[in-house]
């Protein structure tokens, strides 16, 4: 963005629950102990001669030549790790290097002959360890492990997206950034103010005194001192029990990181906090991907609105029971 934004020096939000930390530290154990048991500290990779990283090396070269940094980025490692794995290959004689055609300053690195042969020892080593492990589980169980662990490698994939972010509190000096935000993001959407939409709502630009009850909250992300996007939990008027998720807007910079079901998560986890039954919201067709991200955490479609919000332009109402 072309804006300035003032740095602000405040500690990352979170929500207070005595079962986060407990959950951290259980979910830590069990990869220390994951890793430890599938052999990922030790010096060779079951009984051949390479090391875990080697190993992983070998299965990526096994496909097409690479680069050191290639090598990098395919196993999540920093380039010295791969460029110490590639020179050990290399002396080895499992594989060899060749100058960057596209690259005077890099160098390819592919398979010998003798390097080809061990991706399919490798793998009838490793398919054996685990046809002994997967046969301790029932069909049922397997499906449910690798539902989990797909969602376990996603969600750091995710998070890994998100370094350097952070989602916080609003506060006053917050207003007129994130009012920007809302501003511009409706304006892409075509989401005027004359249609009644979130934009036209004339306390706007003061959200901050908006969310400031203690049934109600606010929340915006930042990076290096730019308000990005927020999203916002309050009461529903005029019906007891049920929340509504509220002015979640996200600036292009931010999309495609999952922070839109983040900062949900989290907003429906404050609800539930604060002892709220159900969560409502109101959206639009136009916005297709809130309406995908709202139907996947578990919200339904109603077939009229609730209260009136003032929000007539938007045709689409929702809830989850929490």
């Amino acid at each position: 963005m072309n804006q300035t934004c003032p740095t602000i020096e405040t500690e990352s939000f979170q929500i207070a629950s005595n079962e986060l930390p407990e959950t951290c530290s259980s979910l830590r154990s069990l990869s220390r102990q994951l890793v430890r048991q599938l052999g990922i500290l030790n010096s060779a990779c079951g009984e051949l001669p390479l090391s875990p990283v080697q190993a992983h090396a070998i299965i990526e070269l096994n496909s097409q030549e690479l680069s050191i940094k290639q090598l990098a980025l395919a196993l999540n490692i920093d380039k010295s790790n791969a460029s110490r794995a590639l020179s050990q290959l290399c002396d080895k004689g499992l594989a060899k290097s060749r100058n960057n055609p596209k690259d005077s300053r890099s160098s390819l690195c592919q398979l010998t002959p003798q390097g080809k042969r061990l991706p399919s020892k490798l793998n009838r080593q490793q398919n054996a360890m685990f046809e002994q492990i997967l046969a301790q589980l029932s069909p049922a169980q397997i499906a449910q492990l690798e539902t989990s662990m797909t969602q376990y490698t996603r969600a750091i994939d995710t998070a890994n997206a998100q370094q350097g972010f952070i989602i916080r509190s609003i506060t006053e000096q917050d207003n007129p950034h994130i009012a920007r935000v809302i501003r511009n993001v409706s304006a892409e959407y075509g989401l005027t103010p004359d249609k009644g939409y979130g934009v036209a709502d004339p306390t706007l630009d003061e959200l901050h005194n908006v969310y400031h009850a203690d049934n109600a909250h606010y929340w915006v992300i930042e990076y290096k001192g730019c308000i990005l996007g927020g999203a916002g939990i309050a009461p529903l008027a005029g019906h007891d029990g049920i929340c509504e998720l509220q002015k979640m807007y996200f600036d292009p910079k931010l999309r495609g990181k999952g922070f839109a079901n983040r900062l949900a998560l989290q907003a429906l986890e404050f609800a539930r906090t604060q002892g709220y039954e159900s969560c409502y919201l109101e959206t639009t067709a136009v916005l297709k991907e809130a309406i995908i991200l709202y139907e996947k955490i578990g919200f339904k479609h109603l077939a009229a609105p609730l209260g009136n919000t003032g929000h007539d332009a938007c045709e689409i109402p929702m809830m989850l029971t929490l």
